[in-house]
């Protein structure tokens, strides 16, 4: 419970913990009490100093569940949203008590008072605008802090090749490993052009035997200082249709691989005091997926293995971090055999994962995508967050890869043959 403490409260000054603090007690306790429990006769509500009553403080009583929300979860991750609308919201607030004051009491003793609570919010608005360099988030001069190279693997397209175009601009020499080698040269190739940097290949399948063994072995002497295990695949469609060593591929080069790989790489950067691991996982392991039923349990077992190293290696120098990314604009969708739709640009998945390394266990690019996978592995059925999965794989595969969808079963009756089913009858 103490290191779960100060992994949540680490990163901020003390004042702005209880921010933080406030925050979170507003958006979880009060403003539901308020807006469910309080009577509407009895509600009130003050924006800009003004105060409201009734059904408009209900109604009010919205956007304040909004403000607090957002601010619980940009505090506790430091999220740049927060520069400068935190300020600002403080800053209306001191305007409001002197607004009060003057509309609501009488005398220069309660007009005193709001001056002063005027003056005390005042101020803390402008510490939270002079704590601008604490909410910019980005990447932090990585070769700096865990060392010179870089290995990612599947860094051929999508979402590693991004991660390759990132480190190299941040001035880490790469390893970059892959199963074709044409399209991989060619991202090395760029990446020498354009940044300068030493950049390695290693053309080869994770999935084959010995192959983690082998990456490990040609890394082995170098300054290691930043993993990302991306390489993978998707083989989407109905299981008992699915070619079984397809699905053992699957199962190794998410799961069995990269835990190996991490496991041989790990004690490098242990000597060292320094280095980290970010493992592309995805939503598909936060909940059942039909129709992705192994890609989406091998993501999950992905999601655990970093999760629990991100603790297991907490004061070692070794971060770790697992990004979940949603559906994304790469290749993936035509390989893995799903119908073409829209994503996330895979250069917002790197730059999300590179601001939360070192600060969190894993992460959901797009605070739209992390809402909707709270509402449905937080307060949703397991059961029904699983239908619900499948209905929406089920409009993106055509029909073939789906299958036939059950139906009714014919109502048990005799066996042909009479009541025994023992032959055709007389």
């Amino acid at each position: 419970m103490r290191e779960w403490l100060r992994v949540v409260f680490a990163g901020r000054p003390a004042w702005m913990n209880a921010i933080f603090l406030f925050c979170v007690y507003m958006a979880a306790i009060y403003v539901p009490w308020d807006l469910f429990l309080k009577p509407v006769e009895r509600d009130e509500e003050v924006w800009f100093g003004i105060l409201f009553h009734g059904t408009a403080a209900k109604l009010l009583a919205l956007p304040h569940w909004f403000v607090y929300g957002a601010g619980a979860y940009g505090f506790l991750r430091m999220r740049p949203f927060l520069w400068p609308w935190a300020p600002l919201y403080v800053l209306q607030i001191a305007i409001g008590m002197v607004v009060w004051a003057w509309l609501y009491t009488d005398g220069w003793g309660p007009r005193l008072a709001g001056a002063v609570a005027a003056v005390a919010f005042g101020a803390l608005a402008g510490a939270l605008h002079r704590a601008r360099p604490l909410f910019r988030g980005g990447p932090r001069n990585l070769r700096e802090r865990y060392g010179r190279f870089a290995l990612v693997t599947g860094a051929s397209s999508g979402i590693g090749a991004a991660f390759a175009r990132e480190l190299a601009a941040q001035g880490l020499d790469l390893v970059l490993t892959a199963r074709r080698a044409e399209p991989l040269e060619a991202v090395a190739e760029s990446l020498r052009r354009e940044y300068g940097v030493e950049v390695r290949t290693l053309v080869g399948d994770l999935a084959e035997p010995g192959e983690a063994e082998a990456v490990a072995d040609a890394v082995r002497d170098l300054d290691l200082g930043v993993v990302v295990q991306n390489a993978g695949s998707g083989d989407a469609g109905a299981f008992a249709t699915r070619d079984p060593d397809r699905l053992r591929e699957l199962c190794l080069v998410h799961a069995a691989t990269p835990a190996v790989l991490t496991r041989l790489l790990l004690p490098g950067m242990l000597a060292r005091g320094r280095g980290s691991v970010l493992f592309t996982g995805s939503l598909a392991g936060a909940q059942p997926l039909p129709w992705h039923a192994v890609y989406s349990a091998a993501k999950g077992f992905q999601r655990l293995l970093g999760e629990a190293l991100f603790v297991e290696l907490r004061g070692t120098g070794v971060d770790v971090l697992v990004v979940e990314p949603g559906t994304t604009r790469t290749a993936f969708q035509q390989r893995a055999g799903e119908l073409p739709h829209g994503g996330d640009p895979p250069e917002e998945v790197v730059r999300t994962a590179l601001e939360a390394l070192g600060r969190q266990p894993s992460v959901i690019p797009g605070w739209l995508r992390w809402l909707r996978t709270q509402v449905v592995v937080r307060l949703l059925p397991r059961s029904l967050a699983a239908f619900l999965a499948g209905a929406r794989m089920r409009r993106l595969l055509p029909p073939e890869r789906v299958g036939p969808l059950p139906t009714a079963r014919a109502a048990p009756g005799p066996a042909p043959g009479g009541p025994d089913g023992a032959g055709p009858p007389a």
